[in-house]
């Protein structure tokens, strides 16, 4: 081992280089300008960071005047989970919207014209796609993130997005690491543990995975799950056997490993940011991921300083710390040289010459799957929407719209909306329809019986009720309409509801 006798500085800058870490505010911090000064590579962005696309680029442009070859990265997977549209909804159909499609092609083209708004306001690093086979319909934080429950389509879409994204210089981070469908636990919130063995992850879970590596994607996001047949003692995250053995070695994987976000609680609660950061890169993570929820200079201290002590102790090899820098550094590089001459985005969101045709719409009508008990004759006035909110899980986050509510009122005016959830939410959203015709909005009603009772209700007492299925559509469609949209995308809402309204045939 290299002696550290003299080495500090590279040694502090190697530490630093590996950091991922997020901020708040619309604009960049001194300490975080500071810190791109002092060695700092990349910074993650999320929903807090992003006001308009001209703001977003004014901030990168803030971020790589201290330092230009940053990797700014965001979590922007389109559908659900948007950083980008956080205040409005997304432009495009998540996964599980664009894999009910199942054309690659489009596929492709989605992703690429989400990346080419990305360069556009300067973001070169994705954290996308969800390579996740959604197995468990329970599952709480993967859903419609996923493309399917089926391993070869969630394979050759997963592929589709790596090129896609990366065609317009955004390198992609395919996830969750080793595959994180099969589990009824939010890893935000406990640890996961998946008990199936060796054989089934290698024929299903793993599949999208090698996809992404055949497809070359330039990162890979670990998953703070526990997976016995693969390590009994370690998650993903932290397990030498999973990111080094299995996806280093028998996937031939070469490019950059970034952790989820440390402060997570599958990992936080159980060994701590540090402790978790020291373990993750030895194992054979590159990039750690911190930010969602702490994002400040001192986490970043903190990370820094158990990365340099653990060197220090001979804890962590130093050449494992400076490999992993030299990983985040040539994937800057590559940002560098695949980003194409991205257009400045206009008031709208949009590149300046952007196609007229709308492919994120495109995609979320040929996605809807529409049932009828009979004949479908559209309303002729306004209507009454009942949204049953559930609780949204944290990746999504509870900032950004979804549902029919923005759409609706714009085709059949005087529509309004309520919100209702809980044990009495059906017989208090009859009283407040009134005479007006019901448009019912669920969630993933298979993972929640009070939005079952509510639509039961409903349907009743009101059995021309309309219901707009959001979420996976894995409870049997009712209703006199039933449309299931594979997401709640801005996109998918408007599409639901232009059916809705008759301006389209169901």
């Amino acid at each position: 081992m290299t002696t550290l006798a003299g080495g500090t500085d590279t040694l502090t800058r190697d530490a630093l280089t590996v950091l991922q870490p997020g901020f708040a505010g619309t604009t960049a911090p001194d300490w975080l300008l500071r810190r791109l000064g002092e060695g700092l590579a990349s910074v993650g962005l999320f929903g807090r960071n992003v006001a308009s696309p001209g703001q977003l680029a004014a901030l990168t442009a803030q971020l790589r005047a201290e330092r230009a070859d940053v990797l700014v990265a965001v979590d922007e997977e389109g559908g659900d989970v948007t950083r980008l549209e956080v205040r409005t909804g997304s432009s495009f159909p998540g996964n599980h919207a664009l894999g009910a499609v199942d054309d690659v092609a489009l596929t492709r083209e989605v992703a690429r014209e989400l990346g080419r708004r990305l360069a556009a306001c300067g973001v070169n690093f994705d954290w996308a796609p969800v390579a996740d086979v959604n197995s468990d319909p329970a599952n709480p934080v993967i859903g419609v993130r996923s493309f399917g429950a089926d391993p070869d389509l969630a394979a050759r879409h997963t592929a589709a997005y790596v090129t896609g994204l990366q065609s317009a210089g955004v390198a992609a981070c395919t996830k969750h690491f080793p595959g994180h469908g099969d589990t009824a636990v939010d890893s935000h919130l406990a640890m996961p543990r998946i008990d199936v063995p060796a054989e089934v992850l290698d024929s299903r879970d793993l599949v999208p995975f090698r996809a992404a590596v055949a497809a070359g994607t330039r990162a890979v996001m670990s998953a703070h799950i526990l997976v016995p047949a693969l390590d009994p003692d370690r998650p993903a995250t932290l397990s030498r056997r999973i990111l080094t053995d299995l996806l280093r070695g028998e996937l031939g994987y070469d490019g950059l490993i970034v952790t989820d976000g440390m402060e997570m609680r599958a990992i936080a609660a159980a060994y701590g940011i540090e402790r978790g950061s020291v373990l993750a890169v030895a194992a054979g993570a590159d990039a750690i991921c911190v930010g969602g929820g702490l994002d400040d200079d001192e986490t970043v201290r903190r990370l820094r300083d158990a990365l340099v002590s653990a060197v220090r102790s001979g804890e962590l090899p130093e050449e494992r710390l400076a490999d992993a820098a030299e990983r985040v550094r040539r994937l800057a590089r590559w940002t560098a040289q695949a980003a194409p001459g991205a257009a400045a985005p206009d008031a709208n969101g949009s590149a300046a010459g952007a196609s007229p045709d709308d492919i994120g719409l495109v995609a979320a009508r040929r996605a809807l799957t529409v049932t009828r008990s009979g004949p479908y004759e559209p309303p002729a006035s306004a209507l009454y929407v009942a949204a049953f909110t559930p609780v949204a899980n944290i990746a999504v986050g509870d900032e950004t719209p979804w549902g029919v509510a923005a759409e609706l009122p714009r085709l059949l005016p005087g529509t309004v909306t309520g919100s209702f959830t809980g044990a009495d939410a059906g017989p208090v959203a009859l009283t407040a329809a009134g005479d007006r015709r019901i448009v019912a909005v669920v969630r993933d009603e298979h993972r929640h019986p009070w939005m079952t009772a509510a639509l039961d209700a409903l349907l009743a007492a009101r059995p021309d009720t309309i219901v707009v299925e959001m979420g996976i559509p894995e409870a049997p469609p009712r209703g006199a309409l039933h449309i299931a949209t594979h997401g709640a995308a801005r996109v998918c809402g408007r599409a639901a509801a232009e059916i809705v309204a008759g301006v389209r045939r169901p």
